[in-house]
């Protein structure tokens, strides 16, 4: 079911039919899943990877471009483009250039494939207490407060994105949008782009998703919130899944909710894996 690969603490998820497992790092605990679209038979075209490095751990989740041909290999080339660079450099770099120089790796390694392939990917960077993301495409970096405050959110890089930023879309409207599943940026592109966030300081309670579009595609921001910041992180994550997994299997779910079959993957971290709040 795994590729355990490097140290301890270093899990690949590529081309998995269901993966589910936690994982300790150098401060926490991460859950990790991934499994492909329900009722498909292609293989899981999402990738994922907790990757350790000196004095930090990166979490990395990469979404191949469904539709276009070759998406499990573009996703598993950034997957290993990071693994490649951070052995490497081998702590003789700050951990930004490491991923920068690599995502630009990835991108030209995609390119080299010819075949129109493509992927997002949506990295955190934990070092210490701190934590900066890097992002192309729609899969998200999101840090929530043990009293259910959203602290950052990463913007999806497609049109819908940046209308729910501007206050052009509210959540209702851009779930239900036919253009959703466009991205305006991705690995793989002559014109790919990292947009990377501040450093910001993190606290213990605090929890890091780090998710494909199969999870904000079925869940609503609120949803999402409930679900991941109560219990330990192996109990949230596990309720996020099964909420995520329960909207895809309904064809029509009521009350208007979210459903998308779609690859299924997520990386909950936390600093403490103590009982933090209780879903309302």
């Amino acid at each position: 079911m795994f590729r355990m690969t490097g140290p301890a603490g270093s899990l690949h998820l590529l081309e998995e039919e269901m993966a589910e497992h936690v994982i300790p790092t150098h401060a926490g605990m991460v859950y990790a899943y991934s499994a492909r679209c329900p009722g498909k038979q292609r293989p899981n075209e999402d990738g994922a990877a907790v990757l350790p490095f000196e004095g930090g751990v990166l979490l990395v989740v990469a979404d191949g471009l469904g539709g276009q041909p070759g998406a499990d290999q573009a996703s598993g080339l950034a997957i290993r483009a990071l693994q490649r660079g951070f052995r490497v450099a081998a702590g003789g770099e700050h951990p930004r250039d490491t991923i920068l120089s690599s995502l630009e790796a990835a991108n030209q390694a995609i390119l080299d494939l010819g075949i129109g392939a493509g992927t997002t990917i949506a990295v955190a960077e934990l070092s210490g207490s701190k934590l900066r993301t890097y992002h192309v495409g729609d899969s998200i970096v999101m840090v929530i407060g043990a009293s259910g405050e959203v602290r950052s959110v990463t913007t999806p890089h497609s049109p819908i994105g940046y209308a729910v930023a501007a206050g052009l879309l509210d959540e209702e409207q851009a779930l239900r949008h036919p253009d959703r599943h466009i991205i305006s940026n991705m690995v793989g592109s002559r014109e790919m782009r990292v947009e990377l966030g501040s450093p910001m300081d993190l606290v213990p309670t605090d929890s890091v998703l780090v998710a494909s579009d199969g999870v904000t595609d079925n869940l609503r921001t609120g949803e999402l919130i409930e679900l991941v910041r109560g219990g330990t992180v192996e109990r949230a994550g596990q309720h996020l899944i099964e909420a995520c997994r329960a909207r895809m299997d309904d064809l029509t779910p009521r009350g208007g909710a979210p459903s998308k079959p779609d690859d299924l993957t997520c990386l909950l971290y936390r600093g403490s894996s103590d009982f933090v709040g209780r879903p309302r």
